[in-house]
């Protein structure tokens, strides 16, 4: 019972740390930007406010500069859709093909003499 103990204090202690440091720079990010999803744009008011999140762009929680320039304000989904994307570049690397191929097809080519036959 001792270690459970023990280990319900470590993560009140780091959920009560979390709580603070996200305060803090939540706080001064609403400040500085206007009420506005960084990615679709979606509006918010105080009524909906708790639905918006600060990114952080470089995803160091700990990188917090006082001029926000490490922050965007994000909506629930969009941060998570952030987050992630980045977890899948982590996990597998960059997807996209390196070399990418123009298309070679042109759906258009020969319409003018089409249109011209009729």
């Amino acid at each position: 019972m001792a270690t459970a103990s023990k280990l319900d204090q470590v993560l009140a202690q780091a959920k009560e740390y979390q709580a603070t440091r996200e305060q803090g720079y939540r706080e001064r990010a609403l400040k500085l930007y206007p009420w506005v999803c960084g990615r679709c744009a979606r509006e918010f008011t105080h009524k909906n406010l708790r639905e918006l999140t600060v990114h952080h762009r470089d995803h160091n929680h700990d990188n917090n500069p006082s001029d926000g320039s490490n922050w965007e304000l994000l909506c629930l989904y969009c941060h998570d859709n952030e987050h992630a994307r980045f977890e899948e570049l982590v996990q597998y690397g960059d997807t996209r093909e390196s070399a990418q191929s123009t298309a070679t097809y042109s759906p258009f080519a020969g319409l003018k003499d089409m249109l011209a036959k009729k």
